[in-house]
C-alpha cells in the first residue's frame, strides 16, 4: 500500500507543502546515543517505565482501551525521528531576538526565577524540545495539527517523535523504554517497540500559549529558544500555513487525517481551554472566556471556575467545590470579601489547562463537559 505523507495531504488540500518536517537531515547534528531511528517492530525493551520516566500518582482518563488507541494510530508520513527533536537547545536573550514579530506565538514558562520562551515557528519543525528548567529535565512538546503545547517531566531519558498520529495528535515515545505516549492524553499505550507497558500518566507542567509581545512585556528578562538548533530548517516558513495572521491549515476547517469522534458543536479548529483529571474532562470556549472573563462549569461532578488572563490571552481552570463567588475587575479576580487576585493565583486548586483545537479535544474526550 502506498504511504501518504503529510506533504501529499497538504498539497492535495491546497495548503503549504511540508518542507523540512519530512526528513531527518541536519547540519552537523548528532543523534543521541539512546535514540533508535528505526521502525523495526521487533525492537523490544525490558526497561521499566516507572523507573525510567517520572509518572503521576493517578492515571488520566482514556477514551478507549490502550490497545484500541494503538489500533487507531496511523503514520503521519515521516518515520520515527523523521521530525527531529531538539536535544541540545540553545537560548538567546530577549534583546538579541531579531526573528520574532510582536504577534508571533510563543510558548512561555517561568520556573525558579527563570523565564523561557519557545517560538512556535521553531517548534513547528521539531515538535519536541528536550530541555531543563532549573535542575529539572523536561520536554516541551507541540503538535501543530491539534494546536496543543504541553510540558512533561522526563527524568533521565528524552522524548522523540514516533512518526505516528492518533486523532491527528502527536504520539511521542521515550527513548529509555520506547513506550508510546499520545501527547494530549499524556498516558502510555502499547506500540511496536514496547507492546506491554504499564498504563501510567506523565507529570505535566504548564506552558502558556501567548505572543512574543505579551510574554516579553510580562517577562523582560526572558530567554528565547535560538534558531541555532543544529538542524537545517527555514524557521521563517511554517509548513502548515501561518498563525500571524492565521492562514493555511490553521484557518481551514479541513483535517489531514480522520478522528475517532467528530463533534460539530464548534468549528473543528475552534480553540478551547481544556482540563482533565481522573474524574473527567471539561472544555471552555476560549473566545467565550475572553469575552466573559469568568465562566462556571463542572468537571465530572465537581464545580469548576475558568478564569481569563488578559496579560497573556490565556485561561486557567480551578476546582471550586464550595462554589465560592468571584468577580472580574480590570484584569484581576475579586473574591467575595473584596480581596483581589491575579488570574493565575486564586486560592483554589488549579487544574492543568492547555489550549487545544476543538476537534482533537472532542475526539479524545467525547464525554467532555463544554462551556462558553
Amino acid at each position: 500500500m502506498m504511504r501518504v505523507s503529510r506533504r501529499q495531504v497538504l498539497a492535495a488540500a491546497g495548503l503549504s507543502a511540508l518542507a523540512g518536517c519530512t526528513t531527518g537531515a541536519s547540519s552537523g547534528a548528532t543523534p543521541t546515543a539512546s535514540a533508535r531511528p528505526t521502525d523495526d517492530p521487533g525492537t523490544e525493551t525490558d526497561s521499566s517505565v516507572e523507573a525510567a520516566v517520572p509518572t503521576a500518582a493517578e492515571q488520566l482518563p482514556l477514551p478507549m482501551t490502550p490497545d484500541a488507541l494503538r489500533e487507531n494510530a496511523r503514520s503521519g508520513g515521516p518515520p520515527k525521528d523523521g521530525i527531529p527533536s531538539i536535544d541540545d537547545p540553545a537560548f538567546v536573550a530577549a534583546d538579541a531576538v531579531d526573528f520574532l514579530a510582536p504577534g508571533d506565538p510563543v510558548f512561555g514558562v517561568s520556573h525558579d526565577g527563570v523565564a523561557k520562551a519557545y517560538p512556535q515557528k521553531i517548534l513547528v519543525h521539531h515538535e519536541i524540545v528536550n530541555d531543563t528548567l532549573g535542575d529539572a529535565p523536561v520536554s516541551v512538546t507541540y503538535c501543530p495539527l491539534t494546536g496543543t503545547v504541553q510540558g512533561f517531566e522526563r527524568g533521565e531519558t528524552t522524548f522523540g517523535v514516533s512518526g505516528r498520529l492518533i486523532n491527528n495528535n502527536l504520539v511521542m515515545y521515550d527513548r529509555a523504554t520506547e513506550t508510546w505516549w499520545p501527547q494530549i492524553l499524556a498516558t502510555s499505550i502499547p506500540g511496536p517497540w514496547n507492546s506491554t507497558p504499564p498504563t501510567r500518566s506523565l507529570r505535566e507542567f504548564r506552558l502558556v500559549w501567548t505572543t512574543w509581545q505579551q510574554w516579553r512585556t510580562q517577562h523582560p528578562e526572558t530567554v528565547v529558544l535560538s534558531t541555532d538548533t543544529g538542524h537545517a530548517r527555514n524557521y521563517e516558513r511554517d509548513p502548515y500555513g501561518g498563525y500571524n495572521p492565521p492562514s493555511g491549515y490553521y484557518q481551514s476547517d479541513r483535517l489531514l487525517f480522520s478522528v475517532t469522534n467528530d463533534d460539530d458543536r464548534f468549528q473543528r479548529k475552534t480553540v478551547v481551554m481544556g482540563a482533565r483529571t481522573p474524574d473527567g474532562a471539561v472544555a471552555f470556549h476560549k473566545g467565550g472566556l475572553r469575552e466573559k472573563h469568568l465562566v462556571r462549569g463542572e468537571l465530572g461532578t465537581v464545580p469548576v471556575l475558568a478564569v481569563y488572563d488578559p496579560r497573556y490571552d490565556t485561561g486557567y481552570v480551578y476546582l471550586n467545590p464550595d462554589e465560592r463567588a468571584y468577580t472580574a475587575d480590570a484584569g484581576t479576580v475579586v473574591a467575595s470579601d473584596g480581596t483581589p487576585h491575579d488570574p493565575d493565583a486564586l486560592p483554589l486548586t488549579r487544574v492543568h489547562t492547555f489550549d487545544a483545537m476543538w476537534f482533537a479535544w472532542a475526539a479524545y474526550y467525547p464525554e467532555t463537559g463544554v462551556y462558553e
